[in-house]
């Protein structure tokens, strides 16, 4: 009676057994086989449509999803509300500022966001609206201006260069109309927020347009009348960043994307579906 008592156990002590084994084994062959997808983490981006939003959606996107990180891309058309979501944390970095916006952006706010990385630059260029000839601008010819700090004085230098005015300060990089100093042809200066200067082009002489909003409203460096030059303080001062909270500048989903964009692949890239209006900073 004991013996077979005895045995019994054996027999079902051995059965557990099998069975744990088995319970790990298919453990083991679940995980080998879980898509890599399970295992996707994820990079919130806010950007400008153009050519930004482009950017990370058609050549960073398909690239970081082959190192197991999903983009998500937030498109903004303004100036103010990517750096306000990337400081709030509703957003892990953005991609449409330069470094000068950021810097006065922080200075103005109390924020305490960084590059993560310079990427490129989009040439500020001169249009043409009712008036076409910049060597024969009219006495008060009106000219659109972007009216942000940083790109107006921008606007303001790329006018400086092509000897239209002349500003108090002939570096400084934060000018308004109010620090010209030498207004030869007497030019007025409609200051307007940077997205509405392309929709005004019509009802002004010249605009000086961001090349961001240039792109959006189908305007290309090619057409311009002038341009900020290759080698100009375009590149030091104004090339384009990723941007990200200064808790958030090691995070490895960022440093990815930042290599990605600083890469041989991405210059060629730029060059096949950008031309002039997007230059590598890098």
């Amino acid at each position: 009676m004991n013996s077979n008592v005895s045995l019994t156990r054996r027999l079902a002590l051995k059965s557990l057994a099998v069975a744990a084994g088995l319970v790990a084994l298919g453990g083991l062959s679940a995980c080998g086989s879980a898509p890599a997808e399970a295992d996707a983490s994820k990079l919130v981006v806010a950007a400008s449509p153009a050519p930004h939003a482009q950017i990370l959606t058609d050549f960073a996107a398909p690239a970081l999803k082959e190192q197991g990180i999903e983009l998500v891309v937030k498109e903004y058309t303004d100036y103010i509300l990517p750096n306000k979501d990337t400081d709030g944390g509703s957003v892990d970095a953005n991609y449409f500022q330069h470094i000068n916006y950021l810097d006065n952006y922080n200075a103005e706010n109390g924020t305490d966001l960084v590059s993560a990385g310079a990427v490129h630059y989009e040439p500020m260029a001169v249009y043409a609206g009712k008036s076409a000839d910049l060597d024969a601008i009219a006495d008060g010819a009106v000219i659109a201006v972007p009216n942000d700090p940083t790109n107006e004085g921008r606007a303001l230098l790329l006018l400086q260069d092509l000897g239209l005015i002349k500003l108090s300060d002939p570096e400084d990089l934060e000018a308004t109309p109010k620090d010209i100093a030498e207004n030869p042809y007497n030019l007025v200066f409609q200051e307007l927020e940077a997205a509405a200067v392309p929709r005004a082009l019509q009802s002004v002489d010249f605009a000086v347009i961001n090349g961001n909003y240039a792109i959006e409203a189908g305007y290309h460096v090619e057409d311009a009348l002038a341009h900020e030059e290759t080698g100009s303080r375009a590149v030091e001062q104004y090339a384009n960043i990723v941007c990200t909270a200064a808790d958030h500048a090691d995070d490895p989903q960022v440093k990815a994307l930042v290599e990605l964009l600083q890469s041989d692949d991405f210059k060629a890239y730029l060059e096949a579906n950008y031309g002039q209006d997007v230059l590598p900073a890098f």
